[in-house]
């Protein structure tokens, strides 16, 4: 799952309903408007290509204390709070992610952001069989460890994951569903199938900030055979997902 952790207070008590039902979660994190807060506290200016944040090195040191600190713990403490046993880390903790470097799509330097080339779920995997629920700040490994890079909250909630052998991949939204024509709230995706979201991803109707959680959706489907759920931010929004109350991409035969 990735989201705002601003806008996260209503699942909280669902994920660890969830947790203490037995199930295996983890949550990614994103933050990207307390970023920008912080960034504007501190004199940072901040700089958009194509929709991406161009992140120099003072943008990444605010990007991660962020992410890893600010953000991430006032997860644990909420998580905690409502009963969970929780761990909170950063993807470069145990190198559980390692990008690379990625430019805008028109070719202009973004600095440290980067795409997902490899995930080692290791460390997840020893904090979910000793129970606890691990939640994850999207900052990866470069592939010599010499820095980090910022990466896209969905793209790693997918890569994630991939890795662990989910059944499921919930991202969690400010809208309840897709929508076939975005000025029209009746035009709501129900189901995609695996090429509908593909050719759907490059068509005028996928808005920015609905493409990277379907790229998100169709990397993970197309490598298994879960499911993965675009869905409103809400109270039993995850459970209301699962049975169906989402944008669900699935690699149907």
């Amino acid at each position: 799952m990735a989201e705002d952790p601003g806008g996260f207070d209503p699942v909280i008590d669902e994920l660890a309903g969830l947790q203490r039902a037995g199930r295996a979660v983890v949550l990614v994190h994103g933050g990207g408007p307390e970023i920008d807060r912080a960034l504007l506290r501190q004199g940072v200016p901040t700089t958009r290509v194509a929709g991406l944040r161009v992140t120099d090195a003072a943008t990444l040191e605010v990007t991660e204390a962020v992410l890893c600190a600010t953000l991430n713990k006032r997860l644990v403490r909420a998580l905690t709070r409502a009963g969970s046993r929780v761990a909170g880390v950063s993807g470069q903790d145990g190198a559980t992610l390692v990008a690379t470097k990625i430019q805008a799509p028109d070719g202009r330097e973004l600095g440290f952001v980067g795409t997902v080339i490899a995930t080692d779920p290791a460390l997840l995997f020893a904090l979910l069989e000793a129970g606890f629920l691990p939640v994850v700040s999207p900052l990866a490994l470069s592939s010599g460890a010499t820095h980090a890079y910022n990466v896209n909250a969905d793209a790693a909630a997918s890569a994630i994951a991939d890795a662990l052998d989910a059944s499921a991949l919930v991202m969690l939204t400010g809208v309840p569903r897709l929508l076939r024509d975005p000025a029209d709230p009746s035009s709501s995706i129900h189901r995609l199938s695996l090429q509908d979201a593909v050719a759907f991803v490059d068509g005028p109707a996928c808005r920015d900030g609905m493409r990277p959680k379907l790229n998100a959706a169709i990397t993970f489907v197309s490598a298994r055979t879960g499911s993965a759920y675009i869905c409103a931010t809400k109270p039993g929004g995850i459970a209301a997902a699962l049975d169906g109350d989402a944008t669900v991409v699935a690699n149907y035969c």
